[in-house]
């Protein structure tokens, strides 16, 4: 007697029929419509595993990530077994900054995957997650090796080469995912930002136009293939051109933008009112007493990646990059109200991040976490860690807005990217920032200004080591020769020597700045 098909199969059920209907439907693109059929067929069968699978597919291709990640979490609940959802509810949480989870999925994608390339895409991602990057590297070459037309192998293994500082390693790397996968747009960014585009490599310019003309790019992704084309047009002295692709790239974001402006203004507003100069007074009294967190804050490109390259130089100091823990936690805390701010909950965040910045490096009298955004929680994170040092990077607001405007952020990241939208964001920062001033104290709080530190560097670099408490070590004037991985949008810049070439670079775009020319210095 043959086996009965699988559950999931079109003709063994009215669910199935619309699972086979949703199939071609996401075939052809139609994703929205996909998303609607798979709904009502897992409403026929709560219980069958693919069918939520299958949903999820179709909400991520139509931007609907929080019910992906549902859908798939569902199905792995109900198969632990299927690696699929396994794996891409860790894509999703990898994207979303919750890296610990992300790698726990990887993990068990590896071990129920039968063997192929998920199996060994994975291990790598498991593994460069955990920041393993020699073992991933290693992972990805074996992919390439059994699967040579892996063109996401492909770009994963060219990104590691980059973001370690081997540009001449990732170029041909990412050229070849291109060959491979024309439709891997993210690629044009990653090549326009290995170094300046040369006159004679005019031809990237017209390849990265064609490609953008390619029908069913998502917003994401043609938002980032005309960030690539504004970068190659800046390089080519082309200002106009540049800030017009630049322009459309932010039109492109804020389609898919789940970005509450009204929202983050009261909140600014009602952080100010409740983090009062008593409040911070208490902190001795609230937190957890250990000296290793260093949290470097300020608007994204004002210099944070910098300023933890030059820390994480030094023998005795580790750069984790850029973490979601109080993002994270912070939101609970505030939730919560009074009794967020209560000893015990402040305790209990303060050494929770300790524990997750000890999972980077058991050793180091400083750890570095530089996600940007941490400058809403710095209140908290005094109370929270009232012997932890924060570093606010400041840069000239144009140059900041201008910068953040040419850079490829993702749909998921807190902020606008453009327009009056940018503007009121900065606005309300600068009125956070001012608050933080007042109410923190000096010999736990300083600000390093981006073109003080780019113009003398080792005046302002002497500071910041003095500031977190090491001694001197001449290892911080060269960041440059730092060869920890990178892996912000500034990998390119930190390789290169401190230098004032960015200082005043909104001068060139002064005619096309548009609403963020209220920024500038009049």
């Amino acid at each position: 007697m043959p086996s009965p098909p699988p559950p999931f199969q079109s003709r063994a059920s009215p669910a199935q029929r619309l699972a086979a209907q949703a199939a071609a439907a996401h075939g052809a693109g139609r994703y929205v419509e996909a998303v609607g059929l798979m709904r009502q067929a897992v409403g026929l069968a709560p219980g069958v595993a693919m069918l939520w699978h299958d949903l999820g597919l179709s909400c991520g291709e139509s931007g609907l990530v929080g019910e992906a990640e549902a859908a798939f979490r569902r199905a792995a609940e109900l198969l632990p077994s299927l690696s699929g959802a396994q794996y891409r509810l860790a894509e999703i949480l990898e994207a979303s900054g919750r890296r610990t989870e992300a790698i726990e999925r990887f993990t068990r994608a590896a071990k129920t995957a039968p063997k192929g390339p998920m199996k060994l895409m994975a291990e790598a991602r498991a593994l460069q997650l955990s920041e393993r990057d020699a073992e991933a590297e290693r992972a990805y070459r074996r992919v390439r090796q059994h699967f040579p037309n892996n063109a996401f192998a492909l770009g994963r293994l060219a990104t590691i080469c980059s973001e370690s500082g081997r540009f001449d390693e990732a170029r041909p790397l990412f050229e070849l995912q291109l060959a491979q996968s024309p439709r891997s747009v993210a690629a044009y960014y990653e090549l326009a930002r290995l170094a300046r585009t040369a006159p004679q490599d005019r031809a990237l310019l017209d390849r990265m136009k064609a490609a953008a003309e390619q029908p069913g790019l998502s917003n994401e992704d043609l938002s980032r293939l005309k960030l690539a084309i504004g970068k190659v047009c800046d390089d080519l002295g082309d200002c106009r051109a540049a800030m017009a692709a630049y322009d459309e790239a932010w039109e492109l974001r804020r389609r898919d933008l789940q970005f509450d402006l009204k929202a983050f203004l009261a909140r600014a507003e009602r952080l100010v009112a409740r983090f009062t100069p008593d409040l911070m007074a208490r902190a001795p009294t609230l937190g957890v007493s250990d000296p290793t967190p260093v949290l470097i804050v300020g608007m994204p490109r004002s210099g944070t990646t910098l300023c933890e390259q030059i820390i994480s130089s030094h023998p005795e100091a580790h750069g984790a990059g850029e973490l979601p823990f109080w993002e994270n936690r912070g939101a609970k805390l505030e939730q919560a109200g009074a009794a967020g701010l209560a000893a015990d909950g402040l305790r209990a965040a303060g050494a929770d991040f300790v524990a997750v910045l000890r999972g980077f490096h058991a050793t180091a009298a400083r750890i570095t976490d530089k996600a940007p955004w941490n400058f809403a929680w710095a209140g908290l994170i005094h109370l929270a860690l009232p012997e932890a040092r924060i570093i606010h990077c400041r840069r000239s607001p144009i140059d900041t807005a201008l910068s953040i405007h040419q850079t490829h952020f993702n749909a998921r990241a807190p902020f606008p990217t453009g327009g009056e939208e940018l503007v009121a964001y900065y606005r309300a920062y600068e009125r956070l920032m001012a608050h933080w001033r007042a109410v923190l104290p000096a010999d736990r709080f300083i600000e390093v200004d981006y073109e003080a530190l780019t113009s003398d560097p080792e005046p302002q670099i002497r500071r910041i080591i003095e500031f977190i408490g090491l001694p001197w070590d001449e290892a911080c004037l060269r960041p440059q020769d730092n060869r920890r991985a990178v892996r912000t949008p500034s990998k390119w810049q930190t390789r290169q020597p401190i230098n004032t070439g960015s200082v005043d670079k909104w001068r060139r775009y002064e005619p096309y700045l548009g609403p963020l020319a209220v920024l500038a210095p009049h």
